[in-house]
């Protein structure tokens, strides 16, 4: 499994610390999917961003089938999240 440089939540400053607030204040926790984009904190603000107006916002699928597309298209690349 590859290695790739975080930066522990514990030290976490300014955009990153906000980020790392409000993953916990979603899930309880900081996932390992947020925390590996922890060097670039505008990327993971805007990947969560994103994340959140695809499944989230108004579209012609509904949530279930945004939710079965994901489940499917990461069993299908074996993604292990």
């Amino acid at each position: 499994m590859p290695w790739i440089r975080q930066i522990p939540i514990e030290e976490a400053t300014g955009l990153l610390k906000q980020e790392f607030d409000k993953a916990v204040e979603r899930a309880g926790r900081v996932w390992k999917i947020v925390h590996i984009m922890s060097l670039n904190p505008r990327v993971l603000r805007d990947s969560i961003a994103f994340y959140g107006a695809v499944m989230f916002k108004r579209s012609p699928l509904t949530r279930v089938q945004r939710e079965l597309l994901g489940t499917v298209v990461s069993a299908e690349v074996d993604c292990r999240y």
